[in-house]
């Protein structure tokens, strides 16, 4: 078996940075487990030209964010890691708190539990001291805090070249590679 990743993509704006990283995914054999909030699904028809069925296309499996008998649900099932692209910062302190009202939130909660990586797009500006602190607590709770920040030495051309860019990093945390990410080389 490949690697087995959980993305979550919650209401933030950045909704992009979900399809490409869905879409980076679909090339290598990892499976992916995939879900989606109610603000997320508004976003994604806001900000990108992508339909909802392409989207979930792209997944081996979609699980409703209301399903608390999904297999994300419980850490009896085998997962490496978990992607929560973009993470708003509403997610980000129900995850801080261990408040698992959602299955996204669940399966983060499940991820630190059982010390499996979970990743945090977060994509606020600027951050609060609220918003900081979740950051901390999540991060000395196991968590990485990865915000979408461009890297401006890769020279890029277009937004989805920041995209392709920062998905790159994601993948890479998994051992997992993305055509076109650049590694600093000095």
């Amino acid at each position: 078996m490949g690697t087995r990743l959980a993305v979550a993509v919650t209401g933030a704006s950045g909704a992009i940075l979900a399809v490409r990283l869905l879409e980076a995914l679909n090339k290598t054999d990892c499976e992916v487990h995939l879900v989606v909030s109610d603000a997320a699904r508004q976003t994604i028809r806001i900000e990108t030209a992508v339909e909802m069925e392409y989207v979930e296309s792209l997944a081996l499996r979609v699980h409703s964010d209301r399903d608390f008998t999904s297999v994300l649900a419980s850490g009896s099932y085998p997962i490496d890691g978990m992607v929560v692209v973009p993470c708003s910062a509403k997610t980000l302190a129900g995850i801080a708190c261990g408040y698992a009202e959602s299955l996204i939130l669940r399966a983060a909660d499940v991820c630190l539990k059982e010390r499996r990586q979970l990743i945090l797009a977060v994509r606020e500006t600027p951050l609060s001291a609220i918003h900081l602190e979740n950051m901390l607590k999540v991060t000395q709770a196991g968590a990485i805090v990865m915000p979408p920040v461009p890297a401006f030495y890769t020279h890029p051309q277009s937004i989805d070249d920041i995209c392709t860019q920062f998905v790159g990093r994601i993948l890479a945390r998994f051992g997992l590679k993305c055509s076109g990410y650049q590694v600093w080389n000095g």
